[in-house]
């Protein structure tokens, strides 16, 4: 029976944790602050988001802008069929939204949680809480010595599910052994435009398909745009944040910015104008009925038109029309800084995935070490994909962990 230390008392702590532990493991658990599954309860709006209705491990793995090649084969061992039939098993059915999003049948994350603190208990887990882990120091004979600041502990077999961390420092105990780590940024971040009065004025309305640009790094993203008090934020924001993240940092988060309200082609949007324009004789531009456009954004984007605001459909010309095409397709702004998404903070970064073998979640050069979850250099966009790669890595890490 292996001694096995669970390092981290979040998801994929306690997937592996639980995983190991019914695999007959002995396992001690180990969390640093006074209170274990925190990002659980708070994520989703504490509805917990727990996974994505994508059953396909291709299609799943395309989700991830870091790590998506690595899962891939381990969503095919335990992926997302698995991690439902998992809950399912224990009593929380998952219900999906139509945005393919996956909750508790409760819709409440202390559901998910609670799951997972009983599963652990029956399985046999041992918890310490308010146990910070210093360092790991190999033995001689195999397995390894951790030194937390309750005294050291001996481990047959350790797994590493701390996280992400803010900065390269919080991983400077794994880089000792050898581990190269990533230098962690934000990923899933807002976009602050404090230039953009105007806009900012708008704060609450949303389009349900816009995209958003960032030309100087030649990438653009679709989704559901938010104007917000600070800029911009929406599920399109956040995919580009998400694919964009180091390349967001190495900026200094300075960069030029395109919306596009209507997620169209300029000339595609010219043309619909035309058509609005000849149905609707002698009526304001400002009244014509544009599809997806809010009323507020539509008075904002003829503005920065230019166009007079009483200028009817009689009077308007090709000219005046590509005017504010222009504006609909390119409005321009300037990112200058970001802001966290609600409460969940998610790093690019963590320890580089070449040095772990992820049919095992094994350091390749530090045999018995397993790491999962956000430690590595893993991270997805919004809509529970995260949450299935700690389940999957969880579960890899926790099934190796066990074997003698």
């Amino acid at each position: 029976m292996p001694q096995v230390v669970v390092i981290g008392g979040g998801a994929a702590g306690f997937f592996a944790a639980i995983r190991a532990a019914e695999l007959g493991a002995q396992v001690l658990l180990l969390e640093k602050t006074g209170k274990t599954l925190a990002k659980v309860r708070i994520s989703g709006g504490g509805r917990c988001n727990l996974t994505h209705n994508c059953a396909d491990p291709a299609t799943l793995a395309t989700h991830y802008p870091r790590g998506g090649a690595e899962l891939l084969p381990a969503f095919a061992r335990f992926g997302q069929p698995e991690t439902l039939a998992w809950f399912a098993a224990r009593g929380v059915r998952a219900v999906a939204e139509a945005d393919g999003r996956m909750f508790p049948h409760t819709n409440q994350a202390e559901t998910v949680a609670t799951c997972l603190e009983q599963a652990a208990r029956q399985a046999g887990v041992s918890l310490r809480l308010s146990t910070g882990v210093s360092a790991l120091e190999p033995r001689p004979g195999g397995g390894y010595t951790v030194q937390t600041t309750a005294g050291p502990l001996e481990a047959d077999r350790v797994i590493v599910a701390t996280g992400g961390a803010p900065k390269a420092e919080g991983m400077a105990w794994l880089a000792r052994l050898g581990l190269e780590v990533v230098p962690p940024v934000p990923s899933l971040f807002t976009f602050n435009l404090p230039g953009s009065g105007p806009l900012q004025a708008l704060a609450g309305v949303s389009v349900p398909a816009g995209e958003v640009a960032l030309p100087q790094l030649k990438d653009a993203r679709r989704g559901p745009l938010l104007v917000t008090h600070w800029g911009l934020s929406g599920p399109g924001v956040l995919r580009l944040s998400a694919w964009q993240a180091r390349a967001l940092a190495e900026a200094g988060y300075q960069t030029p910015v395109l919306v596009n309200w209507l997620g169209q082609k300029p000339a595609s949007v010219l043309k619909m104008l035309k058509t609005l324009r000849e149905a609707n004789p002698k009526k304001r531009l400002a009244n014509l009925p544009v599809p997806g456009l809010p009323r507020r954004l539509q008075d904002y984007t003829l503005q920065a038109s230019q166009l007079p605001e009483t200028l009817t459909t009689s009077e308007a010309g090709n000219r005046h029309l590509e005017q504010w095409a222009q504006a609909l397709c390119q409005d321009k702004h300037l990112l200058q800084g970001k802001t966290t998404y609600k409460d969940e903070f998610v790093t690019a970064g963590g320890i580089a995935l070449h040095q772990v073998d992820f049919a095992t979640m094994e350091a390749r050069s530090l045999p018995g070490l397993h790491l999962c979850g956000e430690v590595l250099d893993v991270d997805a966009i919004t809509g529970g994909f995260n949450f299935q790669a700690a389940w999957t890595t969880g579960w890899l890490a926790g099934t190796a962990a066990a074997q003698v």
